[in-house]
């Protein structure tokens, strides 16, 4: 699991991407398709159209780092379905289990909405 000491949000791109994009590739998409800002420290997923690989970006405070992981067998957990511009807000454990290959079987709100300050 991406390793981290504070809190951070995940965001994943339900659609699917094309992961030969690299650091750059990945801000402009960050930018332009999730309205996000790459450099605020949080995560951002993508996964390919096979769903056989995922990309997390993500800003640690000194740099772009880019974690890559492909299944060996099996299919992640499909993402998309819904509107392809709305990024899909997942939890770190969420992040944790998808990158593991489990599938997803439903989410329940096990803590109260975010409040903004």
């Amino acid at each position: 699991m991406i390793g981290s000491t504070r809190a951070i949000r995940v965001w994943a791109r339900a659609a699917p991407t094309d992961l030969r994009k690299g650091f750059y590739g990945l801000y402009e998409l960050v930018r332009t398709r999730l309205g996000k800002d790459p450099l605020s420290g949080d995560c951002y997923l993508f996964v390919n159209a096979r769903r056989t690989s995922a990309k997390v970006l993500l800003w640690d405070g000194t740099g772009l780092c880019v974690y890559f992981k492909r299944l060996q067998v099996g299919r992640f957990a499909r993402l998309w379905g819904g509107a392809e511009g709305q990024p899909l807000a997942l939890t770190q454990s969420e992040l944790a289990l998808f990158l593991e290959g489990t599938r997803l079987a439903g989410r329940l709100p096990l803590s109260p909405p975010e409040m903004l300050l």
